[in-house]
């Protein structure tokens, strides 16, 4: 499945909307480009395809592709995003999903945050909810795809999406942080798969979590190294790229990524998920 990306061209960090954003900490643009095109050139060597979204002036955050929706096989949901600094990417969004030919759903005016806050554990779609997407979003997006769901809160704002704490390397291998959860959310994650590897905060905090799986190669940033005897038991070994620029606005590899499928006509456009 190709993997969806922006370039960086207006990425920086030009609002404070999470515990990890500093406008007095600017990003590097020459830097962030190197980062992001080597992102890019990893995702190739490993035989995936990338395929790239315009980026828009004024939409700085539109590099994190894994934002603009959930995806399951030719439907999306789209990001209804809760903070207004990122309410003008849902166009570009909706106009790039209808024209690829897939069937475009939203959750009307309930904040969902797409991937970061919705991965597939299988064939179950595991929701984060308590920051930027609302409980009330979560069984509308579960009707649009036709899936089950498994709810979880998140409860630290370091970790204010899913996707920043939790990561399905498969059907039968999590990694997750467990301070970032509720304590019944927690055991729920617990249950989800036969290995469940616990993330400490330090290597958390280095967006280690944030990952993609791509074959038996798990690309993350350079954290995810303090977790390779664990992967390797698991039968992964382990890519991590410098992500420092991203980090200053709370995101990493996961966030840069959304795998889309390979569709090319007779979308439908701005049907509500309920």
């Amino acid at each position: 499945m190709p993997i969806l990306m922006c370039p960086p061209t207006h990425f920086g960090v030009v609002y404070e909307i999470n515990p990890w954003m500093h406008v007095a900490s600017p990003v590097d643009p020459r830097r962030a480009t190197d980062q992001w095109e080597a992102l890019r050139a990893t995702y190739r060597d490993l035989g995936a395809e990338v395929v790239l979204a315009d980026p828009v002036p004024g939409l700085p955050d539109m590099v994190f592709t894994a934002n603009a929706g959930v995806v399951w096989g030719d439907r999306v949901v789209l990001s209804r995003f809760r903070h207004p600094e990122r309410q003008g990417e849902e166009r570009p969004w909706r106009e790039l999903f209808a024209h690829r030919g897939m069937r475009v759903l939203d959750t009307g005016g309930i904040p969902f945050e797409g991937a970061g806050d919705a991965l597939f554990v299988g064939d179950s779609l595991v929701c984060g909810y308590g920051f930027r997407s609302d409980r009330a979003a979560i069984p509308l997006v579960a009707r649009a795809l036709g899936v089950d769901v498994v709810e979880l809160e998140l409860v630290d704002p370091r970790y204010y999406h899913l996707d920043t704490c939790f990561c399905a390397l498969d059907a039968g291998t999590i990694l997750f942080v467990p301070t970032a959860f509720s304590p019944a959310s927690r055991e729920r994650v617990r249950r989800l798969a036969g290995r469940v590897i616990e993330v400490p905060d330090g290597i958390a905090a280095g967006f280690a979590c944030n990952a993609m799986a791509i074959g038996d190669v798990v690309v993350s940033s350079e954290a995810i190294e303090g977790l390779s005897d664990e992967l390797r038991q698991a039968g992964y070994r382990v890519l991590g790229l410098p992500m420092g620029e991203f980090m200053k606005s709370g995101g990493g590899v996961r966030c840069l990524s959304l795998p889309v499928p390979e569709i090319t006509a007779g979308a439908r456009s701005g049907e509500p998920a309920g």
